[in-house]
């Protein structure tokens, strides 16, 4: 099972409030359909537990992938992510998309 995490900003103008309904009624739907995701959150970064400042991203995506070779080859240029990418790329600023492993 892939883990893979995005940061991001939104863009300049962009509402949390507007990108947060936008969440909910295009990107969950969307990419909760697709069959090799088996788990994806959004997740609103508050604030730092320690030291001052911000964070450095304003939201933190977290999917379950069990087949990422499937997904990256099948299900990244297909019609449901490209579109739902097109307008996600017009809310954000600098995605960072990563690949994680347990350690165990």
């Amino acid at each position: 099972m892939a883990k893979l995490f995005l940061t991001y900003r939104l863009k300049p103008g962009v509402s949390a409030a507007t990108f947060e309904s936008w969440i909910r009624e295009r990107d969950y739907p969307a990419m909760r359909g697709l069959t090799r995701v088996s788990s994806y959150v959004n997740h609103r970064a508050e604030r730092l537990l320690m030291g001052e400042g911000a964070p450095s991203m304003d939201y933190i995506e977290v999917f379950d992938i069990p087949d990422l070779d499937g997904f990256v080859a099948q299900d990244m240029p297909g019609g449901v992510v490209q579109a739902i990418m097109g307008e996600f790329m017009g809310l954000v600023d600098n995605p960072q998309f990563v690949v994680a492993s347990e350690v165990v």
